[in-house]
């Protein structure tokens, strides 16, 4: 498969500059409450969605929660789980981390508990969430839907948005608007590049973090 070229752009921004120009464009999407608990370095690609809830599973044959989306996902794709059953149990754990470290999934975001992390710590694959367990998904939870839509730290997300995360935070980006996020994105890039040469070549700071800087976000609004 070809690789997406927005993807390929998208890993070679971090989530700061990435959400200034979130700003600038006046674009909402950046979740702030999903720690980066295993994996190294950020990741990006398009969105494959995970639902779970209580009671019982859609019909058909029975399909432990998640292993759809691996299938469906490749090394352009990031799986985001919503969990918000208020049920403590895990909605992602070790053997689906080892199946999607194989298949070349990106990483995992997930709005509710993740088990076996240390599990996922040991395959160095990226795991975003904002709390963990040791309580298993049998029993409690089940796989309502992929690819439908879901509810991120109260973000709505949809299968094939475009998402990158890293230690500062996850951001959600539509399709319609990648393309002059990337643009923003990377000029904000070029020019703090600048200004960080000027630092380092002795240029006082409090000239180089002048004005411009502070109206910098301004810029192209309208």
């Amino acid at each position: 498969m070809v690789a997406d070229p927005h993807v390929t752009r998208l890993r070679k921004l971090d989530c700061c500059a990435v959400s200034d120009a979130m700003d600038r464009l006046e674009i909402a999407g950046q979740v702030t409450a999903l720690a980066q608990h295993s994996g190294k370095g950020r990741i990006a690609g398009r969105v494959v969605t995970v639902r779970l809830g209580t009671g019982d599973p859609p019909p058909g044959p029975p399909r432990h929660l998640g292993t759809t989306a691996i299938e469906l996902g490749d090394a352009d794709s990031v799986i985001v789980i919503e969990q918000r059953t208020g049920v403590e149990a895990g909605c992602w754990g070790g053997l689906l981390t080892l199946g999607a470290k194989v298949r070349g999934i990106a990483g995992v975001i997930a709005d509710g508990p993740v088990r076996d992390i240390d599990e996922a710590r040991s395959y160095e694959f990226p795991v975003f969430t904002n709390r963990t367990t040791c309580l298993t998904a049998r029993g409690r939870v089940v796989e309502k839907e992929t690819n439908g839509p879901v509810t991120i730290c109260g973000l709505a997300v949809e299968a094939g948005d475009y998402v990158a995360a890293d230690r500062s935070a996850c951001l959600f980006i539509k399709p319609g608007d990648i393309e002059r996020v990337l643009v923003t994105a990377e000029e904000i890039v070029a020019r703090e590049a600048a200004m960080a040469r000027a630092i380092m070549a002795g240029k006082p700071i409090s000239e180089v973090m002048g004005g411009n800087y502070e109206h910098m976000l301004e810029e192209g609004r309208g």
